[in-house]
């Protein structure tokens, strides 16, 4: 688990005048699942492209399995998988063949890419659909294919960029104890994620990246105590009355967050913070406690606003 996997220092991308990368520091251990959080244009995709080795670093230090991208390029990628964002898989192949014909890409022999694309059918679950062709299937079929597909080379790490994106709640779960299994078996997983109960269900530990850098840095659980209260009351009131209302609460928890439609007060006691406020004489229109959540987090180093 001490062996380093990707290790950078003071990594940066630029794009001419433009710096997407500000200088970071990331150290991904073996076998551990490490996540990049971040609002669009943090930094995260420059980030994974230079970690898969297809985009050349601007400044400072990275190394992939302990090898320079700029001068082992090679090497790195055939011991890495990839998971686009995008399914790129080729629809006019069959689900088998989109396997084997990526196998061959790697330079495997025939009968081992055989084996291993029976493997791979098996464990994200296609078998029965292993002729098939791709425009039939699923979007979560579709995910675990791109899945298997980067898995074809038993890579040490695995990047997964926004693996589970527009899939359904069940899709997602398939997906997850998929990755939770490859996990168990040594693979190192890196991702990135827009989804904050994602993040908390795979990441051993995770950054959070804004405008470049890295704000925070750390296990869930880790950063929820450190950014967040155990709770948060969430107080709806009549609609233009949250402003003026906030003022009467801000004493009863560690800060108080306007939002349009609701007040959010953070307390390590959310129920004794709704019983205070029905002291006060307020009525609130709904009520709602809740433990405080990663999204908590991110929302509070990286802003409500939204960055197109």
């Amino acid at each position: 688990m001490d062996e380093s996997m990707i290790l950078a220092r003071g990594l940066r991308k630029s794009f001419g005048d433009f710096e997407a990368v500000r200088g970071i520091d990331v150290d991904v251990r073996r076998g551990e699942a490490f996540g990049f959080l971040g609002p669009n244009g943090a930094g995260k995709s420059s980030t994974m492209r230079m970690v898969a080795a297809v985009s050349p670093v601007s400044g400072g230090e990275l190394r992939i399995l302990g090898l320079d991208p700029a001068v082992d390029g090679p090497s790195i990628r055939a011991r890495i998988g990839v998971c686009p964002q995008e399914d790129t898989l080729d629809t006019e192949l069959t689900v088998r063949d989109n396997l084997y014909v990526y196998g061959r890409y790697f330079g495997l022999p025939r009968k081992e890419v055989r084996e291993r694309v029976e493997e791979l059918l098996e464990f994200v679950q296609l078998t029965e659909k292993s002729g098939a062709m791709v425009e039939d299937l699923s979007g979560g079929m579709k995910r675990r294919l791109t899945i298997a597909r980067s898995l074809i080379n038993r890579p040490d790490v695995l990047l997964l960029d926004e693996p589970t994106t527009g899939l359904d709640p069940q899709a997602r779960h398939v997906v997850w104890d998929r990755l939770f299994r490859l996990k168990q078996q040594g693979v190192t997983l890196v991702l990135t994620t827009h989804y904050m109960d994602e993040a908390e269900q795979l990441c051993d530990r995770l950054v959070v990246m804004d405008k470049g850098l890295i704000v925070a840095e750390g296990s869930p659980l880790e950063l929820i105590g450190a950014h967040s209260t155990r709770e948060v009351a969430e107080l709806r009131f009549g609609v233009g009355e949250h402003e003026a209302l906030a003022e009467k609460v801000a004493d009863l928890g560690d800060r108080v967050e306007v939002l349009p439609d609701r007040l959010l007060v953070y307390s390590d006691d959310g129920e004794e913070v709704i019983a205070r406020v029905h002291e006060r004489g307020l009525q609130p229109v709904a009520v709602l406690v809740r433990r405080s959540t990663l999204e908590d987090v991110f929302l509070r180093l990286t802003g409500r606003t939204l960055v197109d």
